[in-house]
């Protein structure tokens, strides 16, 4: 789920490098053959209940192992395009492929039922268990992913991890995403996106506004990279303002990332699909 450590918008749209300006929301592809969503385009994020599929956004960021190809398929016949939630520095029990990970990977608790964080410098054990969560989200047709826990430095994880510890796993994780045709977005982790923004596709990020942080984010918009932002504490009244003016793509969602959402955007709190 969201990282124990948490460090709004326009409608946007996507855009191929060297192409002019398309229609808002149009889905287009990089010059490299990804996705690449561009600053303040609407979102939704849902991680937990029933999948509902009527909420009038160009981008989804669903679970990548709770929704199957036909899933996606069906997002994506409505126009969306849809990124594959992963937790790529965390173990988490309940997974399928938990059993894959060896103990001596597995550090403390992240502060989430079921979840410890892991040690992101054993990329000789870590490296073909992402590749294969990373292949599903391929194979399901996901148009991107989401990386979680991308963060772990920063935390008490029980390994001594170092900043160049995490930038080298970040890359790595970048790189398998891309290996796969898939756009890749860094999870929170705001001191490094200076290194890594050229790494990355797009960001995501929880409670910048909160914590005074948004404006950590600007070298992705800079590039014209989305923003994808959620925030949890605060009415979307007290950060909608300043989201919009950062370029960023901001909800207010409750913890739990169900199906309700209040847009920047669109400024509705009502049930997403209501």
């Amino acid at each position: 789920m969201v990282s124990l450590l948490l460090s709004g918008c326009t409608s946007g749209e996507s855009r191929e490098a060297g192409a002019e300006r398309p229609v808002a929301g149009a889905p287009t592809a990089s010059s490299a053959g990804r996705w690449q969503p561009r600053p303040g385009v609407d979102w939704q994020w849902q991680l937990s209940g029933r999948l509902d599929a009527g909420v009038d956004v160009p981008v989804y960021d669903i679970d990548g192992f709770d929704h199957d190809a036909a899933a996606v398929a069906g997002l994506h016949d409505r126009g969306r395009k849809v990124i594959c939630y992963l937790s790529t520095g965390a173990h988490e029990d309940f997974r399928p492929d938990a059993d894959a990970f060896p103990a001596s990977v597995l550090g403390k608790g992240n502060g989430w039922e079921g979840e410890r964080w892991l040690d992101v410098r054993r990329t000789d054990v870590l490296e073909p268990l992402m590749e294969a969560r990373i292949a599903m989200c391929a194979k399901k047709g996901f148009d991107a992913v989401e990386p979680d826990n991308m963060d772990g430095y920063r935390n008490d994880t029980g390994f001594p991890l170092t900043a160049v510890d995490q930038l080298a796993y970040n890359r790595l994780i970048a790189r398998i995403a891309h290996r796969h045709g898939l756009a890749v977005g860094l999870k929170n982790d705001l001191d490094q996106i200076p290194a890594l923004e050229p790494d990355f596709d797009f960001a995501v990020n929880e409670q910048c506004a909160q914590y005074g942080e948004c404006e950590e984010l600007t070298p992705f918009v800079e590039a014209d990279k989305a923003v994808f932002h959620v925030e949890y504490e605060l009415p979307a009244a007290a950060f909608c303002a300043r989201s919009r003016e950062l370029g960023l793509s901001s909800l207010e969602k409750k913890y739990e990332l169900g199906v309700w959402r209040e847009s920047c955007a669109t400024g509705t709190g009502a049930p997403a699909g209501a």
